[in-house]
């Protein structure tokens, strides 16, 4: 009778422990980034602010380069990854990945130079730094030079993996300039070096938001709609909260107040409303793609997105 009241003792403490602990551990979530910056605030706030948690969630960033995230979440490694362009790459080569979260309408990307260029033609037979071939930098670089009248055979395009990578390679004189997006922009400036052009208008690129596999929305659609929830609460949180999102740039990237301030207010002013994407981001970055591969005239843009898991999506 004692062993068996033990037992019964044993079960009932461990059915109540479970109850107060809230029974369903989390769910656990790893999402890919290239670098982290201004741009990816978001993520930073839903963690540190506990929307994750609040959804359930058990969230893990893991930094790689944007060429490895497609086949990363088709291996399992990952769910999700931040830069929605590629997984269009990807998915326009074949592979089964959606863009399920965009947090911007447009994109901040900025040509960062050296005082010694002045002019267009000064940055002929000089290195500029992207973070990968067929990144945005990438993507934006050729546009920026398009619109210089430089034909990308005069410079030198270095992959350096990052936009802080791109930073730290400018900073250190290894390059003439980089394809920079706030705070490095702003930090850089105040390091002496200057805004050459602005490039964020010479194209039509998705820009940071999520994207995973369809296999993963057929089984895990709760998780994701759940995932996206936090992110949108978290930007919520940094619309309404500008002095703490500044303090936390100004701190994360060692720079001053005032240049956290310019990158926040830059990034707040480009947020997606919805966390939806306008389809001529889409269709125009097919239209790029198209000038180096083959893309049929007829492939169907709208298979590459599925917004239905966005909060108030019906």
């Amino acid at each position: 009778m004692k062993f068996r009241s033990a037992i019964l003792t044993l079960i009932l403490t461990t059915f109540l422990a479970a109850s107060a602990n809230g029974a369903e551990p989390a769910n656990k979530v790893r999402i890919g980034y290239p670098s982290s910056a201004v741009s990816t605030l978001p993520f930073d706030i839903a963690k540190e602010k506990g929307f994750y948690t609040k959804a359930g969630l058990d969230v893990e960033y893991i930094q790689m380069r944007s060429a490895l995230g497609p086949q990363a979440i088709l291996n399992g490694n990952i769910q999700f990854f931040t830069s929605p362009q590629s997984a269009i790459n990807a998915a326009v080569a074949g592979l089964p990945l959606v863009v399920v979260l965009s947090l911007y309408r447009d994109s901040p990307w900025v040509m960062v130079t050296n005082k010694e260029i002045n002019r267009a033609q000064d940055l002929v037979g000089k290195r500029l730094a992207i973070s990968d071939i067929r990144s945005s930098p990438y993507y934006f670089a050729r546009a920026g030079l398009k619109k210089l009248g430089i034909e990308e055979k005069q410079i030198s395009l270095v992959t350096t993996g990052g936009t802080s990578n791109s930073f730290a390679t400018l900073t250190t004189n290894q390059v003439a300039g980089a394809v920079l997006s706030p705070p490095f922009d702003e930090k850089a400036v105040s390091l002496g070096y200057k805004k050459f052009l602005y490039l964020g208008d010479l194209a039509d690129i998705p820009y940071v938001g999520l994207f995973t596999s369809q296999a993963e929305i057929r089984a895990n659609r709760e998780r994701i709609r759940r995932t996206i929830a936090a992110v949108m609460n978290a930007i919520d949180w940094q619309k309404n909260n500008r002095a703490e999102a500044v303090k936390m740039i100004a701190a994360r990237y060692k720079i001053s107040t005032g240049e956290a301030e310019r990158s926040y207010d830059t990034m707040v002013a480009i947020l997606s409303p919805d966390g939806g994407i306008n389809m001529k981001k889409v269709r125009g970055y097919l239209d790029l793609l198209r000038e180096e591969r083959p893309v049929a005239d007829n492939f169907d843009a709208d298979k590459l997105v599925d917004f239905s898991m966005l909060p108030g999506a019906k």
